[in-house]
């Protein structure tokens, strides 16, 4: 399957991407590779195949969800370097917009 070099500048515009003109050749023939490969896979017979989750047979390793404590907000913040009614204080970071 060919990939034509507008194909390849739309998705290069969906997934905003800025791709070189002189690469646009290249990524036509790559992408259509991938594709032709794709269309390979779709005639293997998978028939009597086990549908799977995984490869690997791991089962789920992690804890159960058990209910702690929390911290106090006097000790989250005990470290901060500053700190007010249980909240840290940060700089502000928000900047004016310019208009055009």
């Amino acid at each position: 399957m060919k990939i034509s070099q507008e194909e390849v500048e739309h998705i290069a515009l969906l997934a905003r991407l800025n791709i070189p003109e002189g690469e646009k050749e290249l990524m036509s023939d790559q992408l259509s590779q991938i594709l032709t490969f794709v269309n390979q896979l779709r005639n293997v017979d998978t028939d009597g195949i086990p549908l799977t989750a995984t490869t690997s047979q791991q089962s789920n390793v992690l804890r159960d969800d058990v209910q702690i404590p929390s911290l106090t907000d006097k000790q989250a913040t005990a470290n901060a370097p500053q700190a007010e009614d249980g909240f840290l204080v940060v700089p502000k970071i928000i900047a004016e917009r310019e208009t055009s």
